[in-house]
């Protein structure tokens, strides 16, 4: 991947999208071929032929997903089994055939048992049941995933699949329905110190423990990987540390500066008990994650202050 090649960033205007060409202009990437949802519909197989036919990008990130929490996750399976399925279908056959040279696809850890040996390797993946809560979303990655290990095999086609762990940062989704648990828990302390409340009420027991990635590190960890991994097996991309709900809520709750007490609703759904990567396969790389949770929390907090007007219009 030179500095001319023509990348297409699918998704650019999301969280890792936007982290992604955050990374590619600091490095000298500046021929990127940039489309907004309402310029592409990616779920559209005709618009994307003719995208493709008419661009020909050589390097592809597929960073263009339905995303959500678990109550989105839980509340609408079928749109985000579809939804993610059309826009997968889509942009890999076509970018296959079409030329391009590298394809960089998006997955996630929930592709993994519920209940698989902790830390979780690649090798876990389909040797036991999914996590309910976020079915439809993880059997769309995993029908990615076996997409573009198909297109390899019968095609020679280097499209590789990467794993992140629980993202955040700036440019996240705040919404207090439908966003993952930290930038929820992000908002929710901010408001809730604005109100003067004494406590702010979790969902969950706080007990599951979870990793988290800022999504600057996975953008480098992503064009690292563009350049120096082919190969059929997924790899995933973490930091290779967790906490529980329960220490993340304290940490966050410090970086907002609210001071009342903390509780823990159990009568709401904990999701899978642990999700910690098995990341010694991309430390054996030569890649490793930079940034704190700590730092991490507190830039993402600045963020939000930054768009706090904005989030609360949209």
């Amino acid at each position: 991947m030179n500095e001319a090649a023509r990348i297409f960033v699918a998704g650019h205007r999301g969280l890792v999208g936007a982290a992604i060409v955050r990374r590619l202009r600091a490095g000298g990437f500046d021929n990127l071929v940039l489309r907004s949802r309402t310029e592409l519909d990616l779920g559209s197989e005709p618009a994307v032929e003719r995208f493709f036919a008419e661009h020909r990008p050589e390097v592809v990130f597929l960073a263009a997903a339905k995303v959500g929490g678990i109550h989105s996750n839980d509340t609408y399976p079928a749109q985000f089994l579809h939804d993610n399925l059309r826009i997968q279908t889509s942009v890999i056959d076509a970018a296959y055939r079409h030329g391009v040279r590298k394809l960089v696809f998006l997955g996630s850890s929930c592709i993994y048992p519920k209940l698989a040996p902790q830390p979780i390797s690649e090798e876990s993946l389909l040797t036991g049941p999914l996590e309910p809560t976020n079915e439809g979303y993880a059997i769309a990655k995993i029908a990615g995933l076996k997409m573009c290990q198909a297109y390899r095999r019968q095609y020679g086609f280097d499209a590789i699949s990467v794993m992140p762990t629980n993202l955040y940062g700036p440019g996240d989704n705040f919404d207090p329905q439908n966003s993952h648990v930290l930038p929820a828990l992000i908002r929710r302390f901010h408001e809730s110190k604005a109100r003067g409340d004494q406590r702010v009420v979790i969902w969950g027991t706080g007990a599951p423990r979870r990793e988290f990635l800022y999504v600057d590190d996975l953008a480098d960890a992503l064009v690292f990987l563009a350049q120096n991994y082919s190969d059929e097996r997924p790899i995933n991309v973490g930091i290779g540390e967790d906490l529980t709900i329960a220490e993340l809520a304290g940490l966050i709750a410090n970086v907002v500066g609210f001071t009342g007490g903390l509780e823990f609703d159990s009568s709401k759904p904990d999701g899978t008990p642990r999700k910690l990567l098995d990341v010694t396969r991309l430390h054996a790389l030569g890649w490793r994650a930079q940034i704190s949770l700590a730092r991490g929390v507190r830039d993402t907090y600045a963020w939000f202050l930054a768009n706090a007007r904005q989030l609360r219009e949209a």
